[in-house]
Order: structure tokens, then C-alpha cells, then sequence
């Protein structure tokens, strides 16, 4: 039996999801709708791949006071608890959605302070469960006294074991990962991100082309690149291709990144070519867009939107 795949979320999140008709700052807006669901970047993808099927195992740092809802998620999906709980309250993350454009607004409160035990007890037990070949996710921000050495401690671990690094962040915490020096399997940015890493815009393909081969040469194997409405761009060392985004009204785009990734990580997992990758994180990624909350459709659904995915080769 395949090994589980590990996502591990330092900053994890109660993710407040808020509809409204349309969003006017500074009036009193009414919300058409409002639901909680546990979240942030790794639970999500974890969410999405148990849905799918995928073996999966949770690691991260809760809050102690408000465990109850991702205890509850991880039961209901039959996903592995590893998180490490830690004093007071996750963090709650607030998402407007605004049904006229589409658009979503976040605002991110602060997460409790991380004792550095619970830290080490955390890299303790990835020393303990990762496995040579077996795909390991670190996503998300990192909470406050985790800035410093950011992602390294646990990129490096995760390396000295064999594991397969797969890392979704931005910001500082993607640059010192970059920094550190050990190979990762996958990063996917969005353009946005991608282009803030590297100070310049990245308006083409051949932008685009040129920013991953950037990236290979700092060891970061496959790069994949969220483009919204554009698609998504891969480079691998299979080759380059842009996936064409299929037609759909977006209820929110809340987690269609995430979902993405659980695509990618799916599809690499069951031993598919990193072009099948592509197709599954697309499809992923679009099941979410057409729905509120952390779950994808059925499989069926899914396995509809990887026939109409085209992908067209880049030119290396």
C-alpha cells in the first residue's frame, strides 16, 4: 500500500467565509449567507485529497481551546490527526465573497503564540513518520516566533529523511525556503506571488519560462503556476505546458489553490506523469471554484473536467 502523504500546516486557520451581494466598504452590508469550516493551506489540501481517496496524515499546531471543528473534519474524512496542540485559540481567517464580482476579501487575525516545545515535538514526530519517496507538504504562513528560521528546521528534516518536498507559501517564507538550499519536488506559486519573489512581472509564457528555469537551477524541481482565469502553467523536468482554464462561473475561489495542489499531489501520488499532474490539479481546482466550503464534488464530476482539460506544450 502506497505511503500516506504528510501535509503539514504550522498556521492553520478557521476560515470564516462570508457571501454577500456585493461588498461596499464603509456601509453596513448584509450577508446573504456565513459558514465555518477548519481550514488553512495544508488541512485544505489534506481535506481534498481525503475526499479523493488519497491516504493522508495531518500535522500541524491547533489551538488547544477550538480543536473540536478540525477534530471533527479529520473524523468525518477519515484523515490522520498528527497535529500537535498548543495554548489558546487557532487563528480565525474572515473571507467576503462578493456574489456581483466574484471577488474575495481576506482578512487574517493573528494566531497564538507557538511554544517552541510544541514546535520541536512537531519536527520530532515528521523525523518519526517520513519515509524515503513519500510526499511531504508544507504549506501555509508561519505563525508568529516561527519567522526566523521559517521553513528551513523542517525542509532540511524532511530532506535528511527522502521525502518527496512539496511547498506551498509565499512571501519571506518562500524566499528562505529557496534560501536554505535543499530540493523540492514542487512549489506553486500563483503569478502574483512568483512575481513578488522575484521582483519583476511575468506578463507571458516566456516570462514565465524563463522565472522556472530560474527556480530549477536553485533545485526546485517542477514549478507550477496558478494564473486565475489564464490557467495554469507548469515546467517539470518532463517539459513545460500551460493548461487552459475550462468555462465556469465561480461561486468562490476560496481553496481552488488548495485544491490544486491536492489535484497535483494526487496525481503524483498514484504514480501519474507530471503532465497528468497538471490535468488533475486544473480539475481539481475548478471542482472548487463551483462550490462553498471544504469539500470537492464526487469523483465523477471530477474525472468530467480532466477529459476537457487541454494543455498546450511550451517550447523550451
Amino acid at each position: 500500500m502506497p505511503l500516506p502523504i504528510l501535509t503539514i500546516t504550522p498556521h492553520p486557520a478557521i476560515d470564516e467565509t462570508v457571501s454577500l451581494p456585493s461588498l461596499r466598504p464603509g456601509a453596513v452590508n448584509v450577508a446573504t449567507q456565513a459558514r465555518r469550516n477548519a481550514g488553512g493551506k495544508g488541512i485544505n489540501v489534506a481535506s481534498c485529497l481525503a475526499d479523493w481517496g488519497a491516504p493522508v496524515v495531518a500535522l500541524g499546531l491547533l489551538g488547544q481551546d477550538n480543536a473540536a471543528a478540525f477534530e471533527a473534519l479529520f473524523a468525518r474524512k477519515g484523515i490522520a490527526d498528527a497535529c500537535q496542540r498548543v495554548p489558546g485559540s487557532t487563528r480565525t481567517n474572515i473571507k467576503i465573497v462578493a456574489a456581483d464580482t466574484g471577488d474575495t476579501t481576506d482578512i487574517n487575525l493573528p494566531g497564538p503564540a507557538v511554544p517552541a516545545a510544541a514546535w520541536q515535538a512537531l519536527l520530532q514526530d515528521v523525523r518519526q513518520r517520513a519515509q524515503p519517496g513519500q510526499w511531504a507538504l508544507a504549506a501555509g504562513s508561519l505563525p508568529p516566533g516561527l519567522q526566523t528560521e521559517g521553513y528551513a528546521p523542517l525542509l532540511k528534516l524532511l530532506h535528511e529523511r527522502g521525502a518527496r518536498i512539496a511547498l506551498d507559501t509565499s512571501g519571506a517564507a518562500l524566499k528562505q525556503a529557496l534560501a536554505c538550499g535543499v530540493p523540492l519536488a514542487l512549489i506553486k506559486p500563483n503569478r502574483h506571488e512568483l512575481e513578488t519573489l522575484l521582483g519583476r512581472p511575468l506578463p507571458t509564457c516566456t516570462d514565465l519560462r524563463e522565472a522556472a528555469r530560474g527556480l530549477h537551477a536553485q533545485g526546485v524541481e517542477t514549478v507550477v503556476v496558478s494564473l486565475g482565469a489564464q490557467g495554469a502553467f507548469m515546467s517539470s523536468p518532463e517539459g513545460a505546458w500551460l493548461a487552459a482554464p475550462l468555462p465556469v462561473k465561480p461561486v468562490s475561489t476560496v481553496g481552488a489553490g488548495d485544491a490544486q495542489v491536492a489535484g497535483l499531489l494526487a496525481a503524483r501520488h498514484a504514480g501519474l506523469d507530471w503532465r497528468e499532474a497538471l490535468r488533475h490539479g486544473v480539475a481539481f481546482a475548478t471542482a472548487k471554484l463551483k462550490r462553498l466550503g471544504p469539500d470537492l464534488p464526487p469523483a465523477s464530476e471530477i474525472n468530467a473536467l480532466l477529459q476537457a482539460i487541454t494543455l498546450s506544450a511550451i517550447p523550451s
